[in-house]
């Protein structure tokens, strides 16, 4: 049995994901004080709510709740903790140190940093297991996150620079996509045009990421013709310094995450 703690966007990703894959939705149960969103969570994955206490039957506990409810969380589902679950952490800038503060000493502990495309099967996500856990469990989780997805286990001291890459990343290329849409939109093409080629256009630069045997810099130079209607483009990102704010970006966000 899985027990997710927050049914928030990320705590339903994972299960959507994880039932998507296979996971009967009787083998979820999900814990949340907002009882709207249990019931939609109902209503749009049928997976049943319970009780703090109902984490007692859990083999794996998932808290994904914001990184400032995690200690609370922790400690109202301590006393209900059987002594072999395997509680995982998905809250960015969590440590395992802190996790274990509130947790029964020797309670097994994951730490995890997923992110959002996990709720259409290609989420990316890092893992660090703390000294309790035992192989066997670790295995299990790093099953699950690649039931959605891709996962690698990791040293906990990269997690800022994962969170700032993978955990965040999804929304950098939204506001991409966003600006893209609205250039479009500003070229004369209708908004849902646009919206369509703007989706593909990123759909197939990513199967290309993923499929071909080339870098993204090779990619990118095959696009790019000498003095053609790419470079042009290019040359503006370039004079406008993106890459240097892409650069600045992942930096304030590796930084927060070690702030939190």
């Amino acid at each position: 049995m899985i027990a997710v703690i927050g049914a928030g966007a990320m705590g339903e990703a994972l299960m959507a994901g994880w039932i998507a894959a296979g996971t009967s939705p009787d083998e979820i149960v999900a814990v949340d004080q907002d009882t709207d969103r249990l019931a939609r969570l109902r209503e749009r994955r049928g997976v049943r709510s319970v009780e703090v206490s109902g984490v007692s039957v859990a083999e794996v506990v998932v808290v994904a709740v914001k990184p400032h409810h995690v200690a609370t969380a922790l400690t109202d589902i301590a006393p209900h903790l059987g002594p072999d679950a395997v509680v995982v952490s998905v809250a960015a800038g969590v440590t395992l140190a802190r996790l274990a503060e509130v947790l029964p000493e020797g309670q097994p502990v994951i730490r995890v940093m997923p992110n959002t495309p996990a709720l259409v099967g290609r989420g990316v996500a890092g893992l660090a297991p703390g000294p309790t856990v035992a192989p066997g469990q670790t295995a299990r989780v790093m099953g699950m996150m690649e039931a959605v997805g891709i996962c690698v286990e990791l040293p906990e001291n990269q997690f800022d620079a994962l969170t700032a890459i993978s955990g965040s990343g999804p929304a950098y290329l939204f506001l991409v996509a966003e600006a893209m849409i609205e250039a479009g939109v500003h070229q004369g093409l209708g908004r849902d045009v646009a919206t369509r080629l703007v989706n593909g256009t990123f759909a197939g630069a990513a199967a290309m990421l993923e499929g071909v045997d080339a870098s993204a810099t090779e990619l990118r130079e095959r696009v790019t013709s000498p003095a053609g209607t790419t470079a042009a483009a290019l040359r503006v990102l370039d004079e406008r310094a993106v890459r240097a704010a892409f650069l600045s970006a992942v930096e304030a966000c590796a930084r927060r995450s070690s702030e939190l």
